[in-house]
């Protein structure tokens, strides 16, 4: 289905799926316990009048769409009927969408984030989708950081009890009630007119640092299970 449009019944499918998806995701995510750290990070970017590029692994979509909802972010979506369903979802939830994927109209939707950016919205990227490599960041947020002079800023949720799917990415879906830890990173910069090599270097640098606040969230989690039980 790739690359080509999509039928009016793939449209009412995806429809259907939304319109019951939200309301579940969001009757989860309200009983979360949340646990955030790092926030000041998107403050900083605020106060200073720019917009953050959102950067976070694609097994977090579930939590990262509730968490940070009714922001006007734009987030790139696969041209086709998983994006089609995605992208419906989303916007519920207060998003904008950039149609495209790494293999598919990836150009011209960063075109669009980029024109977004420049607009007064922020944009996100789940930077190992839309296939993977799982944990392997992909070059399009590094690549319009440097365009736009925007920072990226990274994040990592991590629940603790939940479900996972046996899908490429993980997908991790928090259970009900379940205790869920957001860790921020700083403001990722990338200089502008990159060389490959340095594109690639940057591109390394987020990997780890996404990596970093991953072990960061797991440790918040454990700190309130060891306070809890002091």
């Amino acid at each position: 289905m790739t690359g080509r449009a999509l039928t009016r019944w793939q449209r009412v499918q995806a429809a259907a799926i939304a319109g019951l998806g939200a309301p579940v995701i969001d009757g989860l995510c309200r009983t979360l316990r949340w646990r955030v750290d790092g926030f000041h990070h998107h403050e900083a970017i605020a106060s200073a009048g720019r917009y953050p590029i959102f950067a976070f692994w694609h097994g977090r979509i579930l939590p990262a769409t509730y968490f940070w909802r009714n922001r006007r972010i734009v987030v790139m979506t696969s041209r086709n009927f998983d994006g089609e369903w995605i992208a419906r979802i989303i916007e519920r939830f207060g998003y904008g969408t950039a149609r495209g994927s790494t293999s598919q109209g990836g150009r011209r939707a960063l075109i669009h984030m980029k024109r977004d950016l420049s607009g007064g919205r922020p944009v996100a990227f789940t930077v190992d989708g839309p296939r993977g490599p799982a944990r392997r960041v992909q070059p399009g947020a590094v690549w319009l950081a440097g365009a736009t002079g925007q920072p990226i800023l990274p994040f990592h949720i991590e629940a603790d009890r939940h479900w996972e799917a046996s899908s490429w990415d993980r997908t991790q879906v928090p259970r009900p009630c379940a205790r869920v830890a957001v860790a921020i990173g700083a403001p990722f910069e990338v200089e502008a007119d990159l060389s490959f090599e340095r594109l690639e270097a940057r591109r390394d640098a987020l990997e780890q640092e996404l990596g970093i606040l991953e072990t960061r969230a797991v440790s918040l989690l454990h700190e309130e299970v060891e306070g809890a039980a002091e």
